[in-house]
């Protein structure tokens, strides 16, 4: 017995429907797949903006405490009141100021308690993918929950006990000799 052709145009609509839909579902998916990937990697990008304009503001609040007690007997160190302070002539410090790259805004200014800026921070609360291998300069980053905890000042929280640090007595070089 001959099935009618109706019959056969009806299945024949119902398997393409349902190909038009895998094939929509399928798409869907990859492209949520890539748009986490490309996030991702537009998140490391703008992780390395940061790290790269933070140190950079780092040593340049740095340069401009050396720079301001050169020749001078002070107390502790000396810091700009604003970041367009570490741009000007005749010696800049800093290029230019930069923005926040994470949060596209000005910095989050770090206080001295003697007055001036003595860091900045990202206003961003988002979790860094980051979380090892930092430079030498912002090894302190290692293991902190946000990018509002990347702070980037001087003095360098990296640096204490390598430099800038007293030497206690009787530890200093030469001192093995002295106990022969």
């Amino acid at each position: 017995m001959r099935r009618p052709a109706a019959w056969l145009r009806k299945t024949e609509a119902g398997f393409s429907y349902l190909m038009v839909m895998m094939a929509v579902t399928l798409m869907g998916l990859l492209t949520t797949v890539a748009a986490k990937q490309w996030q991702t990697m537009v998140q490391r990008e703008l992780e390395l903006d940061l790290l790269g304009k933070g140190i950079e503001i780092q040593s340049a609040l740095a340069l401009y405490s050396a720079a301001a007690k050169a020749g001078r007997v002070t107390q502790g160190e000396v810091y700009p009141q604003t970041l367009a302070e570490l741009t000007r002539a005749p010696k800049p410090f800093l290029r230019k100021v930069y923005l926040d790259p994470l949060s596209h805004s000005e910095w989050e200014l770090v206080r001295a308690p003697t007055g001036g800026i003595m860091g900045v921070r990202s206003k961003s609360k988002l979790r860094p993918i980051k979380q090892n291998n930092f430079p030498s300069t912002v090894r302190h980053f290692q293991g902190k929950p946000t990018h509002y905890d990347w702070v980037f000042q001087h003095p360098n929280p990296s640096q204490s006990g390598v430099l800038g640090t007293a030497i206690p007595p009787g530890a200093g070089p030469g001192r093995e000799l002295l106990a022969k």
